[in-house]
């Protein structure tokens, strides 16, 4: 059995990598990453950039993606541009979007990685914690894909590569908010894959599953001394990691996946075909952010 890529558990580049793909399956493209400053948005763009990719990575705190664009130029010796953007406004996404214009002239490939999430029981959630996942996961990916069409992908084609998770394939306690948003991006993904086919623009979700390292475990995974026995009872025994995701990414934005569109590529061992709700387990962190 193939051994997981290495990873660090914090947001910080990879001490060393070994590339599997051809180093320069990326040379000179730009790529436009929502929350892209830490977490697995942050490994996806590093390992763009490791394979020869430019990247703009937005998000609402011009802090944090500072902080990442430093890390990630240093490391990569690639060009990185930190932008301060919510995708919920569609104004302040034209602007990122022009910025990031002004800086490389193009745009090849968008990810779409900005999302929020939390444990809360179904019948104790505000309905503004509702809309508000849906707000930032399904609307934001559609605003900054639209605004991404429009001035970039209509004349050059493109590349989407939405981020969303199986929650909604496999129902989850404790996680209709997330589930439901995630479910209406795959929706999009394939409407988008049809329309905008004809212009060379190919659109993709990828599906990541429990991720060592990340905010979302740390959050959402139940006490860490539930991890381990957890993650034994997926197909693959273990977690994943985020290079693991990042890989899946990458397979996806590149010509690797020429005539791949449409699609979920999942990215998590197998677990949402094993794992079962464990409602009693998560009920603890469950109550801590139901009203947004």
């Amino acid at each position: 059995m193939a051994q997981p890529p290495p990873d660090v558990a914090e947001d910080d580049c990879l001490p060393e990598y070994r590339h599997l793909f051809c180093p320069d399956l990326l040379r000179d493209k730009v790529a436009f990453i929502t929350g892209g400053g830490s977490g697995i948005g942050f490994r996806i763009a590093e390992i763009f950039m490791r394979h020869g990719c430019h990247t703009v990575i937005a998000s609402r705190s011009l802090s944090r993606v500072s902080m990442a664009a430093r890390k990630l130029a240093s490391a990569t010796g690639r060009r990185c541009l930190p932008l301060s953007m919510d995708v919920r406004a569609p104004a302040a996404v034209t602007a990122a979007v022009d910025q990031a214009l002004k800086e490389f002239g193009k745009i090849d490939i968008l990810v779409n990685g900005a999302a929020g999430n939390f444990l809360c029981p179904a019948g104790a959630m505000s309905f503004n914690a509702f809309k508000t996942v849906v707000d930032i996961d399904t609307i934001g990916t559609f605003n900054v894909s639209r605004v991404l069409y429009e001035k970039c992908f209509r004349d050059r084609g493109g590349v989407i590569v939405n981020i969303t998770a199986t929650l909604g394939v496999r129902g989850q306690a404790l996680q209709v908010h997330a589930g439901s948003a995630k479910a209406a991006v795959d929706a999009m993904t394939r409407h988008l894959a049809v329309e905008w086919g004809p212009w060379n623009v190919r659109v993709n979700s990828l599906a990541p599953g429990p991720i060592s390292g990340t905010e979302g475990l740390r959050r959402l995974g139940g006490p860490p001394a539930s991890w381990s026995t957890r993650s034994l009872q997926s197909p693959l025994r273990r977690l994943g990691n985020k290079t693991e995701v990042a890989h899946g990414a990458l397979y996806l934005a590149s010509p690797l996946a020429s005539y791949v569109t449409g699609t979920v590529l999942v990215v998590d061992g197998g677990a949402w075909l094993a794992l079962p709700n464990d409602t009693q387990g998560l009920l603890g962190p469950a109550s801590s952010s139901a009203k947004l």
